[in-house]
């Protein structure tokens, strides 16, 4: 997940910038005194979420949501400010959310979990639809079933949804298909491989977008999916009756299996 972050106020950045590290310490924050620096950076990086301060010198973040979301058509807008007088400003942009200073990380994660709340059940809002629960599998939104040129590439793809949007790199997924294996040349090229074969697969089928790449690792956007997984976690899946296995075909995610009674049997 990608994060942008703008306000004028040195101070007030800090704390708004901490409160989402402390929210979401897996995430990429990107932190922005001026208006235009973050503009730049949105024209050559797709990003999930922008908190702006809508009270800012030149360039009101009600200017800069509008340009942003000409730059980046899907991203999120949440507005962080004092003033309340803006509300209505805001939502006239449909934005995802509007925060009220001081910011906590408690504030931080109440909007962005009805954010991600809010677009379920809005098909077009996924790329993907993914089922961990039994075996994993991989559907488009119509419900086809992706079919994956090797296994090993669709266990890459089920790797990085159990990450939860966390980046991994090349090494560590070369030693989850291999476990101790040495890591050399030919496990890094076959494991490059089969990334190329995800990417392949998922590009056949428009989604290769929910796979974020920088130098030497990846990450999945989460919020360009729909997961049973995800949903239990947050508690908006609690109507699914986990059936007790979690991607079965895969030994590695075997651990996680008890982890999700627990949680079954506090509902």
């Amino acid at each position: 997940m990608k994060i942008l972050v703008a306000d004028d106020e040195i101070q007030a950045l800090e704390v708004l910038t901490d409160a989402i590290r402390k929210a979401y310490p897996e995430a990429a924050v990107y932190d922005f005194f001026s208006s235009s620096r973050l503009l730049a950076f949105a024209r050559e990086n797709s990003c999930d979420i922008a908190f702006l301060d809508i009270q800012m010198r030149g360039m009101s973040g009600v200017d800069l949501a509008r340009k942003l979301k000409t730059l980046c058509p899907r991203i999120h807008i949440i507005f962080v400010t004092s003033f309340s007088e803006f509300t209505g400003a805001a939502m006239s942009l449909h934005v995802g959310g509007y925060i009220m200073k001081p910011v906590t990380a408690e504030k931080i994660k109440a909007e962005v979990s009805d954010l991600q709340y809010r677009n379920q059940g809005r098909d077009n809002a996924f790329l993907l639809k993914i089922h961990c629960f039994g075996n994993f599998d991989v559907f488009t939104p119509d419900n086809r079933i992706l079919h994956f040129e090797c296994s090993r590439a669709k266990e890459v793809l089920a790797y990085l949804v159990y990450l939860h949007g966390a980046s991994c790199t090349v090494r560590e997924i070369a030693a989850l298909l291999f476990e101790d294996g040495l890591y050399d040349r030919k496990q890094q090229t076959y494991v490059q491989k089969m990334v190329s074969s995800m990417l392949s697969t998922l590009r056949k089928y428009h989604a290769e977008s929910i796979i974020e790449e920088s130098y030497n690792s990846m990450a999945l956007n989460t919020f360009l999916v729909s997961c049973d997984y995800y949903d239990f976690m947050k508690g908006t899946g609690t109507k699914l009756s986990y059936p007790g296995k979690f991607m079965s075909q895969y030994s590695w995610a075997e651990y996680m299996t008890g982890y999700l009674e627990r949680i079954q049997n506090k509902f």
